[in-house]
């Protein structure tokens, strides 16, 4: 059965890894052929792909696979690790050689959008919705929405998700796609479990009190020469009527030198130092925007001349050659320190020597948060020289996003916006909707305001309005091409609302159809009417919005009047234009409060009508940077509980405490006699734990709870610090003494080593499971004889009574 196959320890060889792959065929075993989603935090997202390819391909069920990213970059790297694990497989990489021919296809979402609907000069359509047996998603959690979503629908195929994004805040929308129930992956493995068991390295949470980010500036807060400073700048109106300039406004549009310099002298003199502790670090900058990274790297080269143009670059997706940038900063022994990055190295990315992360952007996404977080937690043998590996890494938090996470949810926003046709089809759509509501039996009076005696012509006049709608939305419907992959599975609905009879009465159900499965369909109507002007139609969507709210009275209809009016003054500042001239009558008219008085939908529509195609000639200005050098303040740096960042439960919140804590004082006397398997008397245990309560990492309630659940507090301890690797080869030196053993058996009793190492107890059951029963499939008897076999059971015990027997004295 696929459950007990065999896998490549060189490709999978981590517990984790081979859970996941286990638990995944079971889920194909039992024919859930669709609900695969893993939640694997570090780098076991890959190696889980790469191993499913390969054991799935073993076992003969699939023979071509498909690995799709949102990212060239981490196409790049995925074809790099399916090159290293699985050369056999000839991977091609679609971004880069659209007309490879292997076993592995790698590519980006919209590479493989433009490819699905390619033909050769046969005209035959290269992929077909049986070409691939397995596609798996890369970042599963922000992949499945809009139009992307449809690759999953067009191809007949095993799906298999991988993210790293915690459970809890994997949107919806993904485990309806893969067909599990809310909040329960097919497998998962988070980031405080990976911590625990010693596959991902814990964080360092610094939060750094700069006054601006934070806060905003204030003129009245400024010294003299400052406020001189001030008055000379080009400020906009807010800003010189209010005086101050909000915190939000800080590296989105005012580049202050001195809050850079500050968080810069903070990451330089607090950051990790590389091995020999003259070089910093690899460390990420996560900057708000690019013109806030170039900044930064400007400062940098200024206060470090020295290492100007080396140590620190920036990386976006603007910059040349930025993927020979990320390979030059992955490569540990080059001078690029510092990688100053606006989306780039958010996710994905794999540089297991990272250090340092400094957040100089705000994050109100947990989502997001976490997968920046993640680019710090890989694992890094002799880091800092032999035997003296990557034990943590440092996040230096400048705008307060520790604060938020710890004090409240963040706001998951992984969902792409919606296009502007999209958002017109269902404006004009909902406009039908609210006019066939005004459609009320004669005598019961309208919904809108109307002026006496002309209750007929509105009427008339709405009824004309709703006509123009239903028949621009039927023409739309009908432009959708056929043959793209996107429509075809909705042909039927295509054809029913092309027929304009259908328009004539839509019931809710029709409304649901329209706006959730027509509306984000490609239409060729726009580009067949020349209607492509962007400027024009987002006036039609302020139009018909305002449209809207005056036939529902919502509030925000006098927002949207005032947005409106403010066009029309650009407008009329532009009356030499002739177009302009032309309207200048109804342009004065909508700056007139008399007009609003008793304005209409009809009235509106005009207005859509008379002024969209002069809209564009609104010069648009983005808001002009501003660059100062006021004095920042930094206040006292301060280090956040990283155990309430990662859990919000709060026994657990006690156990990450404890085993940071008390690996962080091994030294302690009572610490070290248990991590030795030495017998612990009750006053032991007594000093641990006011050892622990006196620094306050637990309550009372919490160790009795400790000790209840782990049947005494020592096995608890024990296992949250491990085992002393020297006592556990003490224990087995007599096995791994015997000359006799084969190389398989010793890599059986150093697994078990490894285990006590990381765990401090082992269940002899667990000799029956991965990594045991990859060694050994029918378990340890197929390698071992009887009496060894009881003999290690023996010394599994002895290590677990021992503390057990701490806790009976």
């Amino acid at each position: 059965p696929l459950a007990k196959a065999t896998l490549s320890n060189s490709i999978a060889g981590r517990y984790y890894q081979q859970r996941a792959i286990r638990a995944i065929c079971e889920s194909l075993e039992h024919g859930r052929l669709k609900a695969l989603l893993v939640q694997a935090t570090g780098t076991g997202k890959t190696r889980t792909a790469i191993s499913l390819t390969e054991l799935l391909s073993r076992c003969n069920w699939v023979k071509r696979v498909l690995f799709l990213a949102d990212r060239t970059s981490l196409v790049l790297q995925a074809e790099r690790a399916f090159r290293r694990f699985l050369p056999d497989c000839s991977p091609v990489n679609l971004v880069t050689n659209r007309g490879g021919e292997g076993r592995v296809f790698l590519s980006t979402y919209p590479t493989m959008m433009n490819l699905i609907d390619a033909e050769d000069s046969r005209g035959v359509k290269r992929f077909g919705v049986g070409h691939f047996d397995l596609v798996i998603i890369d970042e599963a959690h922000r992949s499945v929405y809009q139009k992307y979503g449809a690759i999953f629908a067009y191809f007949d195929s095993l799906l298999t998700g991988l993210t790293a994004t915690p459970r809890e805040e994997i949107d919806r929308n993904t485990y309806d796609l893969f067909d599990r129930e809310i909040g329960l992956p097919t497998d998962e493995y988070g980031l405080d479990q990976a911590v625990n068991d010693g596959f991902l390295v814990p964080f360092r949470p610094i939060s750094v009190p700069l006054r601006f980010p934070r806060d905003g500036i204030s003129y009245n807060d400024l010294s003299n020469d400052e406020k001189a400073q001030w008055d000379l700048l080009d400020w906009e109106e807010d800003v010189l009527r209010s005086g101050r300039v909000d915190s939000g406004a800080i590296n989105a549009w005012l580049f202050n030198a001195d809050t850079v310099d500050k968080g810069l002298e903070v990451l330089m003199t607090k950051g990790c130092l590389e091995a020999g502790g003259d070089r910093l670090g690899k460390t990420v900058i996560f900057a708000r925007k690019q013109e806030h990274a170039e900044f930064i790297r400007e400062r940098f080269d200024y206060n470090y001349p020295h290492l100007a143009g080396k140590a620190a670059r920036v990386i976006h997706n603007k910059v040349k050659y930025a993927q020979s940038l990320i390979d030059e900063f992955a490569n540990p022994d080059s001078d690029l320190r510092i990688a100053i990055s606006v989306d780039m190295l958010d996710t994905g990315i794999d540089i297991p020597e990272i250090v340092n992360l400094m957040f100089f952007k705000p994050v109100r996404s947990r989502t997001k948060f976490w997968q920046m977080v993640g680019r710090g937690t890989r694992t890094c043998k002799d880091l800092f020289g032999p035997g003296r590996d990557k034990e943590c890494f440092w996040i230096f938090d400048l705008c307060q996003n520790l604060e938020f996470f710890l004090g409240q949810g963040g706001a998951d926003s992984s969902a792409a916006p919606e296009t502007l046709s999209t958002r017109l089809f269902r404006s004009r759509l909902a406009l039908i909707d609210a006019i066939d509501q005004q459609a009320l039996p004669s005598g019961t009076g309208m919904a809108i305001p109307t002026p006496e005696g002309h209750r007929g012509d509105l009427e008339t006049a709405l009824g004309l309005h709703r006509h123009t709608l239903a028949e621009l939305l039927r023409c739309h419907v009908a432009a959708c091409p056929v043959d793209n992959f996107l429509v075809r599975p909705h042909l039927q609905l295509v054809e029913r609302f092309s027929r304009q009879e259908t328009w004539r009465r839509l019931s809710l159900d029709d409304h649901q159809s329209l706006a959730a499965t027509l509306a984000p369909l490609p239409s060729a109507y726009a580009e067949q009417q020349g209607d492509t002007d962007p400027d024009a139609r987002r006036f039609d969507l302020l139009l018909y919005t305002l449209q809207l709210t005056l036939l529902r009275r919502e509030p925000r209809f006098t927002r949207l009047q005032q947005q409106l009016s403010e066009l029309a003054a650009e407008l009329e500042a532009r009356a030499n234009i002739p177009q302009v001239a032309a309207e200048l009558e109804l342009i004065r008219d909508l700056l007139a409060d008399e007009w609003w008085q008793d304005v209409t939908v009809p009235m509106l529509e005009e207005v859509r009508r008379r002024l969209r195609a002069l809209v564009g000639l609104i010069e648009t200005t983005a808001r002009s940077p501003l660059y100062t050098n006021f004095a920042d303040e930094l206040g006292e740096l301060r280090e956040l509980d990283a155990a309430a960042l990662l859990s919000r439960d709060e026994f657990q919140q006690f156990r990450l405490r404890a085993r940071d804590f008390l690996r962080a004082h091994e030294d302690q006397l009572t610490m070290q006699r248990l991590r030795r398997n030495q017998p612990l008397t009750p006053a032991d245990l007594d000093e641990l734990q006011r050892f622990l309560l006196s620094h306050g990492v637990g309550t009372e309630q919490s160790i009795l709870r400790a000790a209840e659940e782990c049947n005494g507090f020592g096995l608890f301890i024990r296992a949250l610090v491990g085992l002393d690797r020297n006592a556990a080869k003490e224990l087995f030196a007599e096995f791994l003494a015997d000359g006799t053993l084969t190389a398989t058996q010793i890599r059986f009793i150093n697994e078990i080593i490894d285990e006590l190492t990381s765990h401090g107890v082992m269940d002899p059951a667990r000799l029956y499971d991965p990594p045991f029963s990859d060694l050994a499939p029918t378990g340890p008897e197929g390698l071992f004889s009887e009496v060894e076999v009881d003999n290690i059971c023996h010394l599994l015990d002895l290590i677990r009574s021992r503390a057990m027997a701490a806790q009976a004295a």
